[in-house]
């Protein structure tokens, strides 16, 4: 009887009808930034993030502890199955949860800044990374044994999503308030425009009582009291806090973007607060900001993302385009040649764009390279500076001071050693980098570091989004693409294609095409072998180091990315989703150099469509990619690494296995 008691008992499974996503389960997302003023929130929060990191920390490393155990228990996975030691380590989502529950319960403090819900939804975090570890994705690659994190990446504490079936049912961090409360209280009732202080008031909850609808046994109309959920005025991020907390809720006033032309991306967002679906809890560096953290709200709306309507126009005048082109990806450019669907002359003109650094990008790349390697230079010295036990005197410093000593002088102290790091014989250093001392100005170098290099990352992306619609724009949304390894191009050419970012335009050109009604499809270069092909049908054996295409047999003469691009677009698949089943159709490419003739070989030789690649702002600093919009960067698994170009000799035929090459470099 008793131990019938003590065991616990669980929620089972749910017998309603399971909710799901409208749209096909397309989600947005928009950033609203959190105007934590007061030290009495900032140091909540920053407890908040620490009791998290906490029960990341430890259920993570019951996590690798398990994964360790399964992976060594081999004779027992082939006597039993690997389901059966799954079950007995508990490698399951729902034992990391109940995992992190008794992480929540033992350390008894937890319990004043976390709650359940949070737990549970950071196991599943970490059950995310396990289970891609275990188990194969499609391709037939698995990633690496989980890792314990660091405390300066746990960036983000996912939020539960709100109860579509339940009124007013929020578990983790809620957003309440209206738009039209934001802007009324910011704009003096609409007199003005709208305008947020640095220092923004935190909205109360509603007091006093609310009806509901319903009448009493007496006939009286029946009230309740008033708690958030009734709260109209200004948007704010509210949280309850852990079940132990005696300070109420941790109430963060919301700051909306008031930049020009942004109200209307703000009401595709807030306006209707019935499509809400979850609110995280975000934190980014930002040295400016006390703490050296900015926080923020990343609110998933169900739908689609906002699209200006210059961006709606352009996308319909694309899908609108009956155009068929190639793609042609490479370390310093990017190359489209597009034709008209029916191949016919009255239809249009072949039309050729390569996109290139212009030379004002290239001259803000090299100031940003040259800042960055001053910050390390400066992170570096400072932390010679404040461990100098840990660092051994350079060259230089050690023949000075023989040099003063062979004169007499006295010995000199040296603040900055220059040398290497005192290591074991095999190479460690004896003491870890993370038991350095740092000083103030190190993190908040440190910071900057951090912050500068968000803003060029997402500089690079505004800039890849623009320059894949002013594309389709130019050759509609269907082309078709190499499907090379760009892990192979950043082995050869790494700090090149940072600045240039290949497989970024790529991708951005994927989502555009899909957003036009189009499609980027993914033709393998072992069956194609595009650049080492003429319009012609004959093979033009090429090296990487040459750059242009000439033809004995026909005379063509053109750039080598551009005729590989025009060659793509002559590219059929059995089965679009397969790579490997592309081949070149020459009879189609020599029909088309045939009916197009000197038009042709214009685009081929220089691009025909002005596509300006002007630089743009960097934009702000951090925003989260739209969720379900990035597609993966290859469809299937070769046997070898396939670069831009496809090695000497013929491989029309579907790829086998080559002997001796690395079967791991084989994705893009």
């Amino acid at each position: 009887m008793q131990h019938a008691q003590l065991q616990r008992k669980f929620r089972g499974r749910n017998k309603a009808q399971k909710w799901t996503k409208p749209d096909d389960g397309m989600v947005s997302v928009m950033v609203l930034p959190l105007a934590v003023t007061k030290p009495a929130d900032l140091m909540r929060l920053e407890k908040l993030f620490g009791a998290m990191w906490s029960i990341k920390r430890a259920v993570q490393r019951d996590a690798r502890a398990k994964v360790d155990a399964y992976w060594a228990a081999k004779h027992e996975r082939d006597r039993k199955g690997a389901k059966s030691v799954r079950q007995r380590l508990g490698l399951s989502r729902e034992a990391l949860e109940r995992c992190a529950y008794r992480h929540l319960e033992d350390a008894g403090h937890l319990k004043h800044h976390a709650s359940k819900a949070l737990a549970m939804h950071i196991a599943d975090e970490v059950w995310n990374g396990v289970q891609r570890h275990l188990f194969a994705d499609n391709t037939g690659k698995r990633f690496g044994r989980p890792k314990v994190g660091q405390w300066h990446n746990f960036t983000r504490i996912p939020g539960r999503a709100r109860s579509h079936t339940t009124v007013n049912k929020w578990e983790t961090f809620r957003l309440v308030g209206s738009l039209h409360g934001h802007a009324m209280a910011y704009t003096c009732g609409g007199r003005h425009d709208l305008m947020q202080p640095r220092r923004m008031p935190k909205p109360t909850v509603p007091d006093g009582k609310v009806p509901t609808g319903k009448t009493t046994a007496s006939g009286k109309p029946a009230t309740r009291k008033a708690t958030w959920w009734d709260h109209i005025g200004p948007l704010a991020v509210v949280f309850a806090s852990g079940p132990d907390s005696q300070r109420g809720d941790l109430v963060l006033p919301v700051r909306i973007p008031q930049g020009p032309k942004q109200w209307a991306r703000i009401e595709h967002f807030l306006n209707s607060p019935g499509s809400w679906h979850k609110v995280d809890l975000v934190r980014r560096r930002k040295a400016g900001a006390p703490g050296g953290w900015a926080y923020e709200a990343h609110l998933m709306v169900l739908g689609p993302g906002y699209a200006s309507p210059a961006v709606q126009m352009m996308r319909q005048q694309a899908a609108e385009l009956d155009r068929i082109g190639g793609v042609g990806g490479n370390v310093s450019n990017l190359s489209i040649v597009s034709f008209p669907a029916g191949l016919g002359p009255a239809d249009g003109a072949p039309a050729s764009t390569e996109i290139t650094l212009t030379d004002e990008e290239r001259a803000r790349m090299e100031k940003a390279v040259k800042k960055r390697r001053g910050r390390a230079r400066a992170l570096e010295r400072s932390r010679r500076a404040t461990n100098t036990a840990q660092y051994g005197l350079s060259k230089k410093q050690v023949r000075r001071a023989e040099r003063r000593v062979a004169k007499g002088l006295p010995e000199k102290a040296v603040t900055v050693p220059g040398g290497a790091r005192d290591a074991r014989t095999d190479g460690v250093p004896k003491q870890a980098f993370r038991r350095d001392r740092l000083s103030a100005n190190y993190r908040e170098q440190r910071a900057r570091q951090a912050e500068a290099a968000a803003s060029m990352a997402e500089h690079r992306r505004h800039r890849a989004r623009t320059v894949a619609r002013q594309i389709i724009a130019s050759h509609g949304p269907n082309l078709t693409v190499e499907d090379c390894d760009i892990r192979t191009w950043y082995r050869l050419w790494g700090k090149r294609l940072s600045q240039t970012t290949p497989g970024m335009l790529i991708s951005a050109l994927d989502r555009e095409c899909r957003a036009a009604g189009g499609r980027l499809v993914r033709a393998s270069t072992w069956s194609t072998a595009l650049s080492q092909h003429c319009l012609c049908g004959e093979r033009v054996t090429k090296t990487l180091r040459d750059r242009e295409h000439k033809c004995i047999a026909c005379g063509i003469v053109g750039k080598r990315d551009l005729v590989s691009a025009a060659l793509a677009t002559f590219v059929r698949l059995t089965d679009a989703d397969d790579p490997k089943t592309a081949h070149l159709d020459s009879s189609l490419s020599r029909h088309a150099q045939i009916i197009f003739g000197e038009g042709l070989e214009e685009a081929l030789s220089e691009s025909t469509t002005p596509c300006q690649n002007t630089s743009r702002g960097a934009g702000r600093v951090a925003v989260p990619r739209q969720r379900g919009t990035s597609a993966h960067r290859t469809a299937a698994r070769r046997d070898r690494a396939t670069p831009a170009e496809t090695p000497f000799g013929d491989h029309a035929g579907a790829p086998g296995p080559r002997h001796g090459c690395n079967p791991q470099l084989t994705l893009w």
